[in-house]
């Protein structure tokens, strides 16, 4: 991290700010192209102080996150987590349809239970039915299980990154501190706007796409159309007879 150090005071390290705002600047880039791409970004961040702000940001821009504890396996052995996701999501329909009517109260609380436990780690990841394109994640040091497994698939992995960690391990550093709430809150807020943005152009270009096939097939119709009231003008001109086209000789007979 010396290249993102300012200076060092009371043997605090002090990050240089302009490197945070370059490194920033340049993962709020990358993560907008790959939201316009239409492509997912799982944010990662099981700090206390991070994760209603990371689980809030994330869900504003309809993205997976884990916040509780990740699950070893969570990307290298994805089949297996949806299985859980699937299994979490069966119960609550089975809840809330009233199919569990019939079943012993216990039974029933035992159901809720489980649901409950496995909603608290899966439940930022319900939606998420393929491995995502990129990571966020606050202290790789944390969060070094999600890291290595992201890194083993070629995922893009952006980060924050403080003076006790390697930035170098990471696609996309972000030089901060990722202890204080307020950090958290400016970096996090402002990668999630990037993200919007590239959500909202892809949506803008998604609607342009539909006009201009509207615009298409206005543009057939219109021509069959044509095509019709001119076969229907041919059809209903009157034609010339081959004798009335022809020039009539005199019927008398001549003396000589």
């Amino acid at each position: 991290m010396l290249p993102f150090i300012f200076t060092e005071k009371n043997g605090i390290h002090i990050i240089d700010l302009n490197k945070t705002i370059a490194g920033l600047e340049d993962a709020a880039a990358a993560l907008k192209q790959i939201a316009k791409s239409g492509k997912k970004i799982m944010f990662v961040a099981t700090k206390k102080q991070a994760k209603e702000i990371v689980a809030e940001a994330a869900s504003k821009v309809n993205m997976p996150y884990v916040t509780e504890r990740w699950l070893g396996g969570m990307l290298t052995n994805f089949q297996t987590i949806r299985k859980s996701v699937k299994k979490m999501q069966g119960i609550e329909k089975m809840l809330n349809d009233g199919t569990l009517d019939s079943v012993t109260k216990k039974e029933r609380l035992t159901l809720t239970r489980s649901k409950d436990k496995m909603e608290k780690v899966l439940g930022g990841i319900a939606q998420m039915n393929r491995t995502p394109a990129a990571l966020f994640i606050v202290d790789i040091s944390h969060e070094h299980i999600a890291l290595s497994e992201a890194k083993r698939l070629g995922i893009s992995t952006f980060a924050m990154v403080d003076t006790n960690s390697d930035p170098t391990k990471v696609d996309f550093a972000i030089p901060s501190n990722d202890d204080a709430t307020k950090s958290i809150a400016i970096i996090t807020n402002y990668l999630t706007a990037a993200i919007l943005e590239g959500l909202e152009e892809r949506a803008a270009n998604k609607e342009a796409e539909v006009e201009e096939q509207e615009e298409e097939v206005t543009e057939r119709m219109r021509g069959l159309d044509l095509d019709e009231e001119e076969g229907g003008a041919k059809k209903s001109a009157p034609k010339k007879s081959a004798a009335g086209s022809r020039s009539r000789k005199p019927t008398g007979t001549t003396k000589k």
